[in-house]
């Protein structure tokens, strides 16, 4: 009984996870149909909410919003609506923080998170996977002696809150791993391994 209740579980629960995010996600989208008139939406049309019809607006916007802002006048509008927002006092510092951040982890020419890393932590005998995401900057590299990266460590299993460490980078190793298949290790808390990679010779290691 006992072997056939957690066969189920082992089949069910990953199902449940995933539908249930699938539907956090889908249902997020979703609110994008409250910017179209009152007229314009499903429940007022057809009587009933239509699962997914956001998203595809969603997706729709985003992918205008980037065709628009390629050509010329969309990047002129876009610098002009920037500069705009710039002269509000806290929207400023807020929208600025936020584009900040967003161009550093969506750039295809960033660095960020481009890079798992092996680094001891909490303390020197543990060790624990991160994502390099830049080096320090501002008045805090005038207070660090020799060569700092910084690190984003993750918690489990989830990946969204974790800790800003700022290391020696001989300290921290870089892996041979993507960024996906890190992020399922620590997901999954270890269990799912990446794939296993044959061990280097000495020999090859002072060729490469």
């Amino acid at each position: 009984m006992r072997k056939y209740f957690i066969t189920g579980l082992l089949v069910l629960v990953p199902l449940a996870i995933t539908a249930w995010v699938l539907n956090l996600v889908i249902g997020t989208m979703d609110q994008s149909l409250l910017i179209l008139p009152k007229q314009w939406q499903p429940r007022e049309l057809f009587g009933f909410d239509i699962p997914g019809l956001g998203t595809i607006l969603t997706v729709l916007i985003v992918f205008v919003t980037g065709l628009l802002t390629n050509n010329l006048v969309g990047n002129y509008v876009v610098r002009m609506w920037e500069k705009l927002l710039q002269r509000i006092p806290v929207v400023s510092s807020l929208y600025g923080s936020v584009k900040q951040v967003s161009d550093t982890l969506f750039s295809s020419s960033g660095n960020a998170f481009r890079k798992a890393v092996l680094l001891p932590y909490p303390h020197a005998d543990a060790w624990t996977i991160g994502f390099l995401t830049g080096v320090p900057g501002g008045d805090v590299r005038n207070h660090l002696v020799g060569d700092f990266v910084s690190v984003y460590v993750p918690t489990t299993p989830n990946p969204t809150s974790g800790f800003f460490l700022m290391l020696e980078r001989s300290k921290v190793i870089e892996l041979d791993m993507s960024v996906d298949a890190a992020l399922k290790y620590i997901v999954s808390m270890g269990v799912v391994a990446p794939e296993h990679l044959p061990v280097k010779s000495p020999a090859a290691s002072e060729i490469n």
